[in-house]
């Protein structure tokens, strides 16, 4: 019964909770325009649609499991997920699969009345988006990065909805743009690991190349890095008796450092093949966790004295 639990809880991936902080972007940034928000019933509502997000796409994992345990038997790292390890059945997985979308789900009504039809209606929108990449677009090059970087773009749309919050243009760009590079990172590191084998656990690695994933991976970095730093320029001028009157120059400028250090060696590390998927790279990298924890630290700052 331990046993069953502990790869109950593997197979909803807890680690890939950490993909719902973009449910707290767009209440993060928000918030600088929206100062009047900064309470602790604020704080409690991006959670909850947080924890919403976190368990259905969890459930939606579990499908997507079901759906690629063939194919996951071929993987080296994949091969030991509870479903293609046989571990746990696949009439258990659909069972459970059903119970944490209707938990996240019902998670919703704690919602303030006015944002939760809202906010269920994104999320129902993630939920089919993912199911649809599980069944089909997994398959169809360039979809199957689009689709799934519409998944980062739909929480950060969820996190705005659950506050009645308009999210940016240019936080729904970086987020699209960031998550296509994870995606083809994604990609290019499994072509690393697995070399030819990579076709036999990802069926699109047969139209994508090397080359082609090295060109991807490059212009999305860019296009995240420029699009960022187009959202420094727009604060550029200093405030008032400020931390940025302190450096004669905006603070959020300084988080420019550690956002493309990072981004590089995400670069540097998935072409020499040290990871195959980036998302990795935030648990298992320690100069990675210090550069996105630098990030975060001076955002703040900025936010406060910038």
């Amino acid at each position: 019964m331990a046993a069953l639990a502990y790869n109950l809880l593997r197979l909803a991936r807890p680690k890939q909770w950490a993909k719902s902080a973009f449910v707290l972007l767009g209440p993060l940034y928000g918030l600088r325009d929206h100062p009047e928000m900064a309470t602790r019933a604020t704080l409690v509502t991006a959670l909850i649609a947080a924890a919403v997000f976190a368990l259905v796409s969890s459930a939606c994992y579990v499908v997507n499991d079901i759906f690629d345990a063939e194919k996951d038997r071929a993987h080296p790292r994949k091969s030991r997920r509870p479903i293609a390890s046989g571990a746990v059945s696949v009439g258990v997985g659909w069972v459970y699969a059903l119970g944490l979308g209707v938990a996240g789900l019902s998670l919703a009504w704690l919602l303030p009345e006015e944002t939760r039809l809202r906010t269920l209606a994104v999320a129902g929108i993630y939920g089919a988006n993912v199911m649809a990449y599980s069944y089909a677009l997994k398959h169809i090059v360039i979809l199957d990065v689009l689709s799934l970087s519409a998944g980062f773009v739909l929480r950060v749309i969820g996190g705005c909805a659950a506050l009645a919050i308009e999210p940016s243009t240019w936080l729904l760009n970086v987020t699209l743009f960031l998550a296509m590079f994870l995606a083809f990172g994604k990609r290019l590191g499994e072509r690393r690991t697995m070399g030819d084998r990579a076709s036999s656990a990802r069926g699109v690695q047969t139209v994508y190349t090397d080359d082609l994933l090295r060109m991807f991976v490059v212009v999305t970095a860019v296009a995240t890095l420029i699009t960022y730093a187009g959202y420094v320029q727009a604060r550029a001028a200093p405030a008032a008796s400020s931390l940025g009157a302190f450096l004669g120059f905006h603070a959020l400028w300084i988080t420019m450092l550690p956002a493309m250090f990072a981004m590089l060696r995400a670069i540097v590390l998935l072409e020499r093949g040290d990871y195959d998927d980036p998302t990795e790279l935030a648990t298992r990298d320690l100069t990675m966790q210090v550069a996105v924890a630098a990030f975060g630290v001076l955002s703040v700052l900025a936010a406060v004295g910038g």
